[in-house]
């Protein structure tokens, strides 16, 4: 039975996608920092299936955090197979002068930095393995640009670019590397860059968004490719959005 690790797992696509790699027979890392969520998911996955899951409550955010709780793991949970880069945010819908130096560090710290901590943890393993596949869950703001979206875009361009050394540096171990750009999607995002739930709901009127298990069934195509195969990248959007500044809302 192989193991995933998923990031960012309390909630959102990181919960869809676990649910979907149990279904899989993955057993599975979940981290986050909502412990509570966590455990509930846990016990779901547990209950509907055979699959072992293991959590780990840290901020990502933080390096010394995310080694200590890695170093933790089992015996039994050091065989990472897939890792699902999927922890991120946005913070803050600002002009680029008028923006918070607070949101610039959240974004930076657990668009960026966070995916490279994981990331320089796992990828050892699978080098001495010489096997293993890493998703990233990157944006559609990793391909344009739009109004206020400035840091948020950055960080997203930034994993693209990762994305791609990555795939580049680990092809010699035979490691796939992919990643996944959602456009709109309705999940506790806006309510996390918003703080308002009304504004947050306001983000999708007029049209039908992607929602979480769009994404993980997004995911399940890739992983599920055979050995030869490599998915590099997908870019998934509602048929309502052509771009970040083109929409059609009936």
């Amino acid at each position: 039975m192989k193991t995933a690790l998923v990031t960012g797992a309390s909630s959102g696509f990181g919960e869809a996608i676990a649910e979907m790699l149990s279904k899989h027979n993955y057993n599975l890392i979940l981290t986050a920092r909502r412990g509570d969520r966590l455990s509930a998911l846990k016990s779901k996955i547990e209950a509907e299936s055979d699959v072992q899951v293991h959590t780990l409550v840290f901020d990502i955010q933080s390096n010394a955090e995310t080694e200590k709780a890695f170093n933790s793991l089992p015996v039994k949970f050091q065989s990472i197979d897939l890792l699902v880069n999927n922890a991120g945010l946005a913070a803050g819908m600002d002009t680029f002068d008028t923006g918070k130096i607070e949101d610039w560090d959240a974004m930076i710290d657990t668009n960026v930095k966070g995916l490279l901590y994981i990331s320089r943890l796992v990828t050892p393993w699978m080098v001495e393995r010489k096997s293993g596949q890493i998703i990233n869950i990157g944006s559609i703001a990793g391909r344009q640009v739009y109004p206020k979206g400035n840091v948020y875009c950055a960080t997203k361009f930034a994993v693209e670019a990762l994305t791609q050394a990555m795939r580049i540096d680990l092809l010699p171990h035979g490691i796939k590397v992919s990643s996944v750009s959602p456009g709109s999607a309705e999940t506790e995002f806006s309510l996390v860059r918003f703080g308002d739930a009304d504004k947050a709901k306001a983000v999708y009127n007029g049209y039908k968004p992607l929602n979480a298990n769009d994404i993980a069934e997004t995911v399940e195509f890739i992983i599920t490719r055979p050995c030869h195969v490599n998915i590099g990248d997908i870019l998934i959007t509602p048929v309502a959005q052509g771009d970040t500044m083109n929409w059609f809302k009936g």
